[in-house]
């Protein structure tokens, strides 16, 4: 009987190493996830800043917000990751602040 019990223990530790290795790479697998994710939400966030800022520095020196994207890339050197992030531009009026709106492309 105690051979048994021996052997159940033995089967039990000798389990316990791999499923604790897969619990740590599933753990590890998760966090380098999240960091993905935080990534692409900061870039995202940087992009939509940087697009604001060149429409602040267009109004500042000529009087009126940019007419399109176009204008802001060739003017005041906005370079955008065109496969990663949709912007919709949206001007009302050349006073007024366009409404600007990034995305991510779903891959």
């Amino acid at each position: 009987m105690k051979k048994r019990e021996n052997a159940g223990i033995g089967l039990l530790k000798g389990l316990s190493l791999p499923v604790i290795a897969l619990v740590i790479l599933l753990g590890f697998a998760m966090a380098v996830n999240g960091l993905d994710q935080d990534s692409k939400a900061e870039s995202k966030h940087q992009l939509e800043q940087a697009i604001r800022r060149g429409c602040v520095a267009c109004y500042a020196a000529e009087g009126v917000y940019p007419p399109n994207l176009d204008y802001l890339k060739e003017h005041y050197g906005l370079q955008m990751d065109e496969e990663n992030y949709v912007v919709y531009y949206d001007i009302f009026a050349e006073n007024l602040m366009p409404d600007i709106t990034v995305l991510e492309v779903k891959k």
